[in-house]
């Protein structure tokens, strides 16, 4: 790790966790911040053992997807010393693979660390998944009980509607036979 480099502390862990493709994901210069390791290092180690990494557990991001999540997270300009290649995104899976891979104390620890985070981000999202449901329920009561007084406010406006409309005009009276003779 580069003497002026700050490493991530555990607690921010979940800080750099985010959503890509419907997965939460840890991108690779957080995990080599995390590790303690250059990020280049961290890819070299991915490529040499490159088997270790499904679909599933490591993708390298599109260009859209790097450049939403760059709005979210700081770096550096084009052109002053920036990344030059597409970042990895590791799963929950792929980050304790590199803590595998790396084969040192310090990741051996930290992995312990990303584990932990993303077991607390599963259950964060599990229990407002809970709530979701919870509220959508109560939603389709609510509308239940409004269809209700809907239609029944609708029928009390009809029959007001039907009160203030003028009465239609009385039909002329038939005309009264004369009487007589008639050619």
């Amino acid at each position: 790790m580069r003497k002026n480099a700050v490493a991530i502390i555990p607690k921010t862990i979940e800080n750099v966790i985010f959503f890509v493709r419907g997965q939460k994901v840890m991108l690779d210069f957080h995990l080599a911040e995390i590790y303690g390791i250059p990020t280049f290092r961290l890819n070299e180690a991915v490529k040499r053992n490159r088997k270790r990494f499904p679909a599933d557990f490591m993708f390298r991001l599109t260009r859209k997807e790097y450049k939403t999540l760059i709005s979210q997270i700081a770096m550096s300009k084009k052109g002053r010393g920036g990344r030059r290649t597409l970042p990895y995104a590791f799963t929950e899976y792929g980050a304790i693979m590199v803590a595998n891979i790396l084969n040192s104390d310090h990741a051996v620890k930290m992995s312990v660390f990303v584990v932990r985070a993303f077991i607390k981000m599963r259950a964060f999202f599990s229990e407002h998944r809970n709530l979701a449901r919870e509220l959508k329920n109560l939603e389709n009561k609510l509308t239940q009980r409004l269809d209700c007084h809907e239609a029944a406010i609708i029928e009390v406006l009809r029959k007001v509607l039907r009160l203030l409309e003028p009465s239609p005009e009385p039909p002329p009276p038939p005309a009264k036979p004369q009487i007589g003779f008639h050619t």
